[in-house]
């Protein structure tokens, strides 16, 4: 198992490029490596939502592609104007029990 919690716990928030630098760091192999495994997980989580509508990793999480109805919202720039929000497709993710269990 790697290492991963020394290194989170000295950043507040992990770039993309801060991942794929950790990755190869672990992993003992170049950046242009670890940045393939991560684009390359990235593209499959992405066609799995598309494709499925859901992608779920055991103990991770789930992404999963729902629809958002059309509704009416406030223009911030003038809270007096009303705007119509038109439907959209969004992606959620809602974390797995060792994820959540590793949190707290």
């Amino acid at each position: 198992m790697i290492n991963v919690q020394f290194y989170l716990l000295n950043i507040c928030t992990m770039t993309k490029t801060q991942l794929i630098a950790h990755l190869a760091d672990q992993l003992g192999v170049s950046k242009k490596l670890a940045a393939e495994l991560v684009n390359t997980f990235i593209d499959a989580i992405i066609a799995g939502v598309k494709k499925q509508g859901e992608v779920r990793i055991q103990g991770f999480g789930t992404f999963k592609a729902s629809k958002r109805k059309a509704r009416e919202g406030v223009n911030p720039q003038n809270p007096k104007q009303k705007i119509k929000i038109p439907a959209m497709n969004v992606v959620t993710f809602k974390a797995g029990s060792e994820f959540k269990s590793a949190v707290k």
